[in-house]
């Protein structure tokens, strides 16, 4: 078990991350996500000890660890850009951090076979790193990783410079290597769909502090506050103003919807409306969808998406709708809002009621 205990890390006067408690558990794959320089790797430092925290405690299975020099401790970190011994075969990349530890000639074999094995390396032990392919090389830095027997594996947005296919192939097998593993695993991303596939826990981060921390879907559904909410969102939630009032909800600018359901029992009040790019669709998908009309910024075309940047009063919303669009900028455009994908914040941030859909998954 890894506990972080009021850890917090300054360096010149500038605050790293915010004082943080996370216990993390055996066995479990767990996901820091959030934007550049949101804190991930300096988290991640603080965990493997190749940092000191300004203040708190670090403690690894009930013993304090903290100032421990990180190469007396059972950890391993894999970084965004993969580092092979290009002059060895993949053998002995792997058989690299064993011999450093003085292991019997036996038992590195016994080990570095059985890691290739989990690791679909086998048939790759005579090679050299640059006689394979991306992702190859990745799962070969795994492999010296995990050949270790750590006890925490930190993986620093492994597979951001890989495409898209080996980033897929890597997504999928990650789990798998993990759960065999039985470490615990740290996996830093700023992507919330890879978040969401890797499953496991989140801890979601925001200038260096950490929002919520639980199951990939539970904080996906029910984020507690409208930072988080934001983060679990590629493109970012959308957000407008909404007053409750009786039976009426009203968005932005005099567009109503009628406050029943979940929403009746709401306090009447203000609020702040959130919503996910994808539930803004150019047909109604329910009886009660209101309709939005908004200004096109620019329309990006991905091949089979297309993203619409939107201004609606004062606020700039981002639309993902499947399928190519072509407009111009400048052009009027009308979109659909089910409210049942919407949620609801307090002034301060703080989650006032989930969107129906995601309290009922």
């Amino acid at each position: 078990m890894l506990e972080l205990r009021g850890v917090s890390r300054s360096v010149r006067g500038r605050v790293h991350i915010q004082s943080t408690d996370l216990t993390l558990q055996p066995g479990t794959m767990n996901v820091l996500l959030g934007p550049t320089l949101s804190g991930k790797t300096s988290l991640m430092r603080l965990m493997a000890g190749l940092d000191i925290p300004t203040e708190g405690r670090v403690f690894a299975h009930g013993r304090d660890v903290t100032g421990m020099r990180v190469q007396d401790r059972k950890v391993a970190m894999v970084y965004q850009q993969f580092i092979n011994y290009p002059s060895m075969t993949v053998y002995d990349n792997i058989a690299s951090p064993l011999r450093l530890m003085r292991k019997s000639r036996a038992e590195i074999d016994r080990a570095v076979r059985g890691t290739a094995e989990m690791l679909r390396l086998t048939a790759l032990l005579d090679r050299k790193p640059l006689e394979l392919s991306g992702g190859q090389q990745q799962r070969c830095a795994l492999a010296r990783a995990l050949v270790k027997d750590s006890d925490l594996v930190l993986l620093d947005e492994p597979l951001a410079n890989l495409d898209y296919k080996l980033r897929e192939e890597l997504r999928a097998e990650i789990p798998r290597i993990f759960r065999e593993s039985g470490a615990i695993f740290v996996y830093a991303t700023t992507e919330p769909e890879e978040a969401l596939l890797l499953g496991g826990n989140t801890a979601t981060l925001w200038e260096g502090r950490i929002t919520q921390f639980g199951p990939a879907p539970e904080v996906y559904r029910r984020p507690n506050d409208a930072i988080t909410a934001r983060v679990y969102s590629d493109p970012p939630m959308n957000f407008a103003p909404c007053r409750k009032q009786g039976h009426s909800l009203t968005f932005g600018e005099g567009i109503h919807a009628p406050a029943d359901g979940a929403f009746a029992g709401l306090p009447d009040g203000l609020y702040r409306a959130g919503f996910r790019p994808n539930h803004l669709r150019f047909e109604a998908h329910s009886g009660a969808a209101v309709a939005f009309r908004c200004t096109l910024g620019i329309a990006e075309i991905t091949g089979s998406e297309t993203f619409l940047h939107l201004t609606h009063g004062a606020d700039n919303w981002v639309a993902l709708l499947h399928g190519v669009h072509h407009f111009d900028p400048g052009t009027e455009i009308s979109l659909m809002l089910d409210p049942a994908h919407v949620y609801l914040f307090e002034a301060d941030g703080r989650l006032a009621l989930p969107a129906s859909y995601a309290a009922a998954a």
